[in-house]
């Protein structure tokens, strides 16, 4: 496990550079998850549609989530070996809002396939159960596409690649759309009105 996290930190390192800070959250039952956070200044556009270009961005990762493979919660025994890996990645453009508060709900989202035996995969959504961040206009997160910004880390078989799944803000209105219609119908919405999903303040995009 210890071989893994440090495989993963140094592959975020090589990616994103240099963490300012970090913090790390137990919860009973789970293994340790921290959260760290990267400042990105002059970023162009990076899991999100539409951009401003040269905007100061920070992006906040977890680290721990990757250490046990996630597991079909219909299976009678997990397998401590095979199944997916994953790390969560949140970009938000830096200084408009108090997004540092979101480490928090980032781990209890980190921890939620060794909590609840949630498998996590691109088109998928989370609910946070609350607000993102104090006064955030989102309450759950839709998750893109691995790949990206930071690719996708092979590990020895029969062990699956770590994959970064970033996490894209939804308002209320936009999951409800997200359930009825579809994670594609709605990142095609966001595509189509140039939608900045780093905006921690934006409104939900024209659902009508």
């Amino acid at each position: 496990m210890a071989e893994i996290l440090a495989l993963v930190e140094a592959r975020l390192r090589t990616a994103l550079g240099e963490p300012d800070a970090r913090a790390a959250v137990t919860f009973l039952g789970t293994d340790r998850i921290e959260v760290l956070r990267f400042p990105d200044s002059g970023s162009g556009s990076s899991g999100s549609h539409g951009s401003h270009d040269g905007a100061d961005v920070v992006r906040y990762v977890t680290l721990g989530m990757s250490a046990q493979p996630m597991a079909d919660p219909s299976a009678v025994l997990a397998d401590s070996v095979k199944g997916p890996r994953a790390e969560l990645l949140l970009t938000v453009r830096a200084g408009l809002a108090d997004t540092d508060r979101v480490l928090r709900p980032l781990a209890v989202l980190a921890a939620s396939p060794q909590v609840e035996g949630v498998v996590m995969a691109s088109g998928g959504s989370l609910d946070l159960g609350g607000p993102l961040w104090p006064g955030a206009p989102f309450h759950s997160v839709l998750i893109g596409e691995s790949g990206g910004l930071v690719p996708d880390l092979e590990l020895d078989a029969p062990l699956e690649p770590v994959r970064f799944l970033p996490l894209l803000p939804m308002t209320p209105n936009e999951a409800a759309w997200k359930r009825a219609r579809g994670a594609r119908e709605l990142q095609e919405r966001w595509l189509a009105h140039g939608t900045d999903l780093r905006d921690p303040l934006r409104r939900s995009v024209p659902l009508d």
